[in-house]
């Protein structure tokens, strides 16, 4: 679609459903400075043998190429040099004006994947939400949601399901509540 000019190449789209949907932008700078963030206490937290990957496709199903704030995958760079990954161990969507999409069909979508972790950087309420456990769900999008959902807050930590040992605070994933 890019190079048949229906898209512009500084366009930011998903395929989620087999629908293509804009990603926010202009993109505020809480939500820039959040996912620089998480992609920061990230690549310290996962070294050798993951990818930490900021914006960029999931190729899930061929409906499905949601691209993730963030997503930590298995591999090296070059290992995806002939093709996008299928799968993640821990995907991140900072959200503001698509927490609903966020907490709802991406969620279902990432559960269905099989991914272990979604994490939710939540700006509106300065909150992480984390959901573990994928699981088939009547109801949702996908059929799938996620049977372990909590929230963290500002002063607590969380260790990735994938890298036990790697403690992140919170605060190190949240952008100051002043920031636009």
């Amino acid at each position: 679609m890019y190079d048949a000019g229906i898209l512009r190449p500084d366009e930011k789209i998903e395929l989620i459903g087999g629908e293509l949907i804009p990603k926010e932008l202009p993109m505020k700078s809480a939500h820039a400075t959040a996912i620089s963030l998480c992609e920061e206490a990230l690549r310290q937290a996962f070294s050798q043998g993951y990818v930490v990957r900021g914006q960029l496709p999931l190729a899930l199903s061929e409906r499905d190429q949601p691209l993730p704030d963030v997503a930590v995958v298995e591999g090296s760079i070059r290992d995806f040099a002939r093709a996008h990954p299928t799968r993640a161990v821990l995907v991140v969507e900072v959200s503001e004006a698509t927490l609903r999409l966020d907490r709802h069909t991406k969620a279902s979508l990432y559960a269905w994947a099989g991914i272990p972790e979604y994490w939710i950087v939540n700006l509106v309420e300065g909150v992480l939400e984390v959901f573990r456990e994928p699981a088939p769900m009547a109801g949702r999008a996908y059929g799938y949601g996620y049977q372990q959902q909590a929230v963290y807050r500002s002063g607590e930590a969380i260790a990735p399901v994938a890298q036990p040992e790697a403690v992140i605070a919170v605060d190190d994933l949240l952008p100051p509540r002043e920031a636009e």
